[in-house]
């Protein structure tokens, strides 16, 4: 079997220099039927590694769960990447970041009180042995000296960034041995003096994230690792986006000259990303800085690969680069081509969402109003209800929402209170006796830095002219079984009696404003990517065929959700959007690629 090991100088493989050249490309944020098509594209662009994260919580929703089926097979994956004849590189953390929700690290495990992030706390030592273990067959027998394409695992990820925990990292380090992985262990963090430092074991190799002054940022790491080949594990050769700011590119010349540079000096490298992908559903994460910025759907992170795997300029201009390093023809891949863009017929129905919040079950009552972590809902949304007596001009302090809060008097939008503007506050129209509603939506938990774990919802007491609220009812709006009974081809939407194929003209439409769920019934068609235009919409999320497209928000700058080609159908296609409130322009429309408002270089 082949023996991958760490030399004086240089990686060795089976006793021979192997430089790595390696693309980061996340198996969770990419379709499992495109997958291949991926991966032959970054052999193409001359890589010969693919480096994967594993999101502990994608595998884990709960704590008796541990899914490695579909789109969570991390085996298959693997052995996709093996069958192109590449490498592979796995980082299982625990924690990843990633921009991912909550940095991999799952929800149920931090809602108990004193449960530690990221040290040597034994109730979290025992939860990622736990996770080790159910990870750990996959890989292990994927091995280079197994036959299989693993090179090589992290232990944590960038954690001199966080803290100084050796023990802890040891702790990792043994796990991980003792779970029989054999191929060299490694840690990895910022080209930064002090945490390199901190984030490092002399026993374990390091290496370096960094995306541009190649040659100072390997002088660095060479400091912490004096011996043995450089690595930068991070190539960022891009960025990615937060909603309400611009979409970030960079330049596609400057990136590749300087990747030149670091090839030249004989270091090996990971581009980050290769192909950034999807953030489906609700597991984007989000930065907290001082200011909370949720990360948007979109992945594309400017990578050579586009969103949807389309080679863009960067690819090219880095094929180059990569050509002339082996010392070969760069090989010709085309770009994009338009997107198809089907014609759409008007909705089949507009339903308000309130129906269907009074008749679901799933209702619970409470003195004070739970977090979401409270009520295991670790993703998604959760409407407050009570009853409150409201005098003239009267003022709702929510004291701590994580992150949006919708709020409704008698079922009519009263306004926003946004973790992102710093709001608080908002006056309920008055007198009288009111239903009040508080929906609050979690738009990702914060993947980075020491508010990783912090608890989803209303934090804290809601006060109502300096009294507090009590007597709440809560519901975990259960989005998911509405919509798959309103994808289901020749279903009504969300359960409605209206006909299975009603006219043009029998279309519902919404009684009042507020949330809403529409669907659509689109022609079957052949199977190709699509990107559904959210312009002139205002807030919510999409499926598509059953789906989670993920959030659209008209704070921008994506304005486009992408439909991978593997969910369109040859007979029916349904699409169902949540509206979050009333907006200026509901109609449903397909563009020719992605949109973005803003662009930043």
């Amino acid at each position: 079997m082949p023996v991958f090991e760490i030399g004086a100088e240089d990686f060795l493989l089976d006793g021979r220099p192997h430089q790595i050249l390696s693309g980061a490309l996340h198996y969770f944020r990419v379709h499992p039927d495109q997958w291949a098509d991926r991966i032959a594209k970054a052999r193409l662009l001359g890589l010969n590694t693919i480096e994967t994260y594993v999101a502990w919580n994608f595998h884990a929703p709960t704590a008796d769960a541990f899914d490695t089926s579909g789109r969570r097979d991390l085996g298959r994956f693997l052995d996709l990447v093996a069958d192109a004849g590449m490498h592979a590189i796995v980082r299982p953390g625990p924690y990843i970041c990633a921009e991912w929700d909550n940095g991999g690290l799952p929800t149920w495990l931090l809602r108990e009180p004193g449960v530690g992030v990221r040290t040597s706390e034994p109730r979290y030592l025992a939860a990622v042995q736990g996770y080790f273990d159910a990870l750990l067959p996959l890989v292990v027998e994927r091995q280079v000296d197994r036959g299989g394409p693993v090179l090589m695992v992290q232990v944590e990820n960038e954690y001199g960034a966080y803290g100084d925990d050796a023990a802890y990292l040891r702790t990792l380090a043994q796990m991980l041995r003792d779970g029989g992985v054999t191929v060299p262990l490694f840690t990895c963090d910022q080209a930064d003096d002090a945490m390199l430092a901190r984030g490092g074991l002399p026993e374990l190799h390091r290496t370096a994230t960094f995306g541009s002054r190649s040659p100072e940022r390997l002088a660095t790491l060479r400091r912490h690792q004096p011996s043995g080949p450089l690595m930068c594990m991070e190539y960022w050769n891009g960025w990615f986006d937060a909603w309400g700011e611009d979409h970030h590119v960079t330049d596609p010349g400057a990136t590749a000259g300087d990747l030149a540079a670091l090839l030249a000096s004989g270091a090996s490298v990971n581009l980050y990303m290769l192909h950034g992908g999807t953030n489906f559903g609700f597991t984007n994460g989000a930065n907290h800085k001082g200011v909370y910025r949720p990360t948007v759907t979109s992945y594309d992170y400017d990578a050579p690969l586009a969103e949807d795997g389309t080679p863009t300029a960067k690819y090219a201009a880095l094929a180059e680069v990569l050509a002339a390093h082996h010392g070969t023809p760069r090989a010709a891949v085309g770009g994009r081509a338009p997107a198809p863009t089907p014609q759409v017929p008007v909705p089949r129905e507009v339903r308000s969402l309130w129906p269907l919040v009074d008749a679901a079950d799933g209702w619970s009552t409470h003195d004070a109003p739970p977090t979401h972590d409270d009520l295991d809902a670790f993703t998604g949304f959760v409407l407050y209800r009570t009853e409150v007596q409201v005098g003239e001009a009267a003022v709702l302090d929510l004291s701590d929402v994580r992150d949006r809060a919708q709020v409704f008097v008698d079922g009519r939008p009263v306004g926003v209170v946004d973790r992102r503007d710093g709001d608080r506050a908002l006056t309920l129209p008055g007198p009288g006796a009111v239903v009040l509603d508080v929906l609050v939506e979690d738009l990702g938990r914060v993947n980075y830095g020491p508010r990783i774990g912090e608890h989803k919802g209303l934090v804290g007491p809601v006060v109502l002219d300096g009294t507090p609220v009590t007597g709440w009812r809560t519901l975990p709006l259960p989005l998911e079984d509405w919509v798959a009974a309103a994808a289901q081809p020749g279903s009504t939407a969300a359960g409605s009696t209206a006909a299975a194929s009603p006219p043009a003209a029998a279309a519902v439409v919404t009684p009042r404003p507020g949330p809403s769920l529409t669907t659509w019934d689109l022609p079957g068609m052949d199977a190709a990517d699509l990107f559904l235009s959210t312009a002139g919409w205002g807030k919510g999320v999409v499926w598509f065929n059953g789906w989670n497209l993920g959030r659209f928000w008209s704070a921008g700058p994506q304005q486009t959700l992408y439909v991978p080609a593997p969910l369109v159908r040859p007979d029916n296609n349904r699409v169902v959007a949540l509206e979050l409130a009333a907006a200026p322009d509901a109609a449903l429309r397909f563009v020719d690629g992605p949109r973005w408002t803003a662009v930043t270089q």
